[in-house]
């Protein structure tokens, strides 16, 4: 009997993987290296430390992890005041489960001033959370099932009564690896990409019936 939700943050309360990514090639070019968009694809979901760190190990970049990444974050921040909000059917679904009693915890592999600066950015706090996770409270990033489990854990849940939602292929085996059921949402990947997600939707609100009365 589902318990509890456990929302991945990027591409399914926000679609902010443009912003990350253009930010992130400015950060890049700073240090005089040039890099496209689609380099990070690879790295969707895994946290900023592998997002920004495994493109600087493809092209052999210096890469210093706390300074570049708070200059990425820094310009991601600026990027997207005004440009950004949340995707339709974020606000009646976690209505719908805070009327039903359902537990909701933020599960993301985002560091603590992402998660903060993006919930700002679209009217949310961390108190509309019964709990909440971010990348800097786990060791071992998506595809590993540890940031779902901790989320489940400060709920007092079990993982198998719980659902994840994520829009990221890592996301989705890191859901079904801690044992939860999983509702894929197709901002970031094809339905075919989120094949082994229990359900697919296109946004929340979308989100079928079944995916919460089980």
């Amino acid at each position: 009997m589902i318990q509890g939700i456990l929302f991945d943050m990027d591409g399914v309360l926000l679609d902010s993987e443009r912003y990350i990514a253009e930010a992130a090639v400015k950060m890049f070019a700073e240090k005089g290296y040039t890099i496209k968009e689609e380099d990070f694809i690879p790295f969707i979901g895994t946290g900023e430390n592998r997002y920004l760190g495994g493109v600087a190990e493809k092209y052999h970049i210096p890469f210093d992890l706390e300074i570049d990444k708070v200059r990425t974050y820094t310009i991601y921040g600026e990027m997207i005041k005004g440009n950004i909000e949340a995707l339709p059917g974020v606000f009646s679904f976690m209505n719908t489960c805070r009327k039903r009693g359902i537990k909701m915890a933020l599960a993301t592999s985002a560091d603590k001033m992402k998660m903060l600066i993006n919930l700002e950015c679209i009217g949310l706090k961390t108190s509309d959370f019964d709990a909440t996770v971010n990348g800097l409270e786990v060791v071992n990033k998506k595809p590993d099932p540890e940031v779902f489990i901790l989320a489940a854990n400060k709920l007092g849940l079990m993982p198998e009564n719980c659902l994840v939602i994520e829009d990221a292929i890592n996301g989705i085996a890191a859901g079904k690896s801690a044992g939860c059921k999983c509702l894929g949402l197709t901002t970031s990947f094809t339905a075919a990409e989120l094949s082994k997600a229990d359900w697919i939707a296109q946004n929340l609100a979308d989100a079928p019936a079944e995916s919460i009365n089980w």
